[in-house]
């Protein structure tokens, strides 16, 4: 064999690595869907079996970790204070921290680190719960810095905000939809992330009928050939939003039949041309993409009323994976809404991390720390359960072969290093 041959193979083998050992950039991931094309993922760990490395950690969080090459970026809080953490990703050490605005307060299962960290390769953005908007580059310099709360009003939430910065391209996307007694509106924000400036800000209307309700779900995108729209789950409605305006493109609106609704905190998904707005207590839906103004129901490809409360569901497009809070999990044909398994019950806790699909199985967190690892596809078979014993709010994010798993006491590195 030539040398010609062998450096082109050697090359091919290196792009394959790189290809495979995907990033983790914000929550839900490469795709912002709970979706990752890794293969070779751990299936059997424990406290200390098949583990890389634990990181100690100071407390509870919901946050999920963002991660980029060998960069592990949490949102943390530590006694009063909150920070934003950066962890090598190959040893588990804590490289530095900075400390953010605000105070650390619990309320429910929500602290102000709820929001999860997203990073383009270069610089890493983290907002809390109170508004604090920062960005950072890699070795933890502070490039610019935002008091939302000053410029439009203290957010209002009962529990604390807990939707997590959107990046795309040039900017950052934020969600603010709450319900105060002040009547203070819901809005949207596009910031650039150069310069922490906003570029529009998008206030929710007020037609008649509408019956608003806070919101801790995190906004989507929906790519159709050169057009991008930010999907919005919330409310009593499902909205699609022009990127470069903020401008109204269509809605779903008048979902609940309550007076007044219930706070929504399942995220939306998109999937091959469709997208998927979960909530528990209206119908769960699902919209094909491409519609203008106020659709009707000629747009909605089927519902359902066995959605999920706090854990976002995920698909591969084929299969449409439901799990609630109580660990009911549903599989469904992403296209019909048809029931193909379930429903099934999990090991008995409280689950509110979100599924993560990948290498064909389903990751599935519970709060008491067991992740139990599911077949993809259209029979139920339980494949593994790991228990780590710890509570746990964070959902998986994964990245080079490893699972990094959040709990109370421990960052979880799962798995061996992917290698070339």
């Amino acid at each position: 064999m030539s040398n010609k041959v062998v450096s082109t193979i050697g090359i091919l083998l290196v792009f394959v690595t790189l290809v495979c050992a995907e990033n983790w950039p914000q929550w839900r991931g490469p795709l912002m869907n709970g979706v990752s094309g890794e293969k070779n993922l751990p299936l059997r760990w424990g406290r200390e079996e098949n583990i890389a490395w634990k990181l100690a950690l100071p407390g509870l969080s919901a946050a999920t970790p963002a991660i980029w090459g060998d960069k592990v970026f949490l949102n943390v809080t530590e006694g009063e204070q909150i920070y934003l953490w950066c962890v090598d990703k190959n040893r588990g050490s804590l490289l530095w921290k900075k400390l953010q605005g605000g105070k650390n307060i619990q309320l429910n299962k929500h602290n102000p680190s709820s929001p999860s960290p997203v990073t383009d390769g270069k610089n890493v953005y983290v907002l809390n719960a109170y508004g604090h908007l920062y960005g950072f580059d890699f070795g933890g310099n502070e490039i610019w810095k935002r008091e939302l709360w000053k410029d439009y009003g203290r957010f209002g939430l009962r529990f604390g905000h807990a939707s997590s910065p959107v990046l795309y391209e040039d900017s950052l996307y934020v969600q603010i939809l709450q319900v105060t007694e002040k009547n203070d509106p819901s809005y949207l924000l596009r910031i650039d992330k150069q310069t922490g400036k906003t570029l529009w800000k998008a206030d929710f209307p007020a037609p008649a009928g509408f019956k608003a309700a806070e919101a801790y779900s995190t906004p989507t995108l929906l790519k159709r050939g050169n057009n991008v729209e930010l999907i919005v789950n919330g409310s009593d409605q499902v909205t699609g939003h022009d990127l470069t305006t903020g401008q109204e493109v269509w809605r779903v609106a008048g979902l609940s039949s309550q007076a007044q609704p219930s706070r929504i905190a399942s995220s939306p998904i998109v999937a091959d041309g469709v997208i998927y707005a979960p909530a528990s207590d209206r119908p769960l839906l699902a919209i094909r993409a491409g519609g203008r103004g106020s659709l009707s129901e000629s747009h909605q490809l089927w519902t359902s009323r066995n959605g999920p409360d706090v854990p976002s569901p995920v698909t591969d497009g084929t299969y449409f994976y439901i799990v609630n809070d109580k660990g009911i999990a549903r599989c469904l044909d992403a296209k019909t809404g048809r029931e193909i398994w379930g429903p099934q019950r999990l090991k008995p806790g409280d689950y509110s991390a979100s599924p993560v699909l990948a290498d064909g199985k389903i990751y599935v967190v519970s709060e008491e720390g067991l992740t139990t690892v599911l077949k993809a596809g259209p029979k139920f078979e339980v494949l593994a359960e790991n228990d780590l014993a710890d509570q746990c709010l964070s959902s998986p994010a994964i990245s080079g072969g490893q699972i990094f798993l959040r709990t109370a006491q421990y960052l979880y590195c799962v798995g061996k290093q992917a290698k070339p």
